[in-house]
């Protein structure tokens, strides 16, 4: 089997992770989102997910969060919220 084969299930369980991630993200208060380095795409389609309101239209705008954080290395992303929910959040 090829090194970079990634299984379809394996795919999904990490997109979904992905998501999971980009809805902590939408959670966080406009302070400690700022002290993060994100792209500005990605900050702008957190901002406009915190405005939607209707159930389908939120979990799209998530689904597409997801999508950007695929190009990016989430692990920074991951320890800053790890350090934030443990209550040291860099400041």
């Amino acid at each position: 089997m090829d090194a970079d084969y990634k299984s379809r299930t394996r795919k999904k369980n990490e997109a979904r992770a992905l998501q999971r991630l980009g809805e902590q993200l939408v959670a966080l208060p406009d302070g400690l989102l700022e002290t993060m380095a994100l792209p500005d795409e990605l900050l702008t389609a957190i901002e406009f997910a915190r405005k939607i309101k209707r159930h389908g239209a939120r979990r799209r705008q998530i689904q597409y969060i997801g999508v950007l954080m695929r190009h990016i290395d989430p692990q920074p992303i991951e320890t800053a919220l790890e350090l934030i929910r443990s209550g040291n959040s860099g400041k």
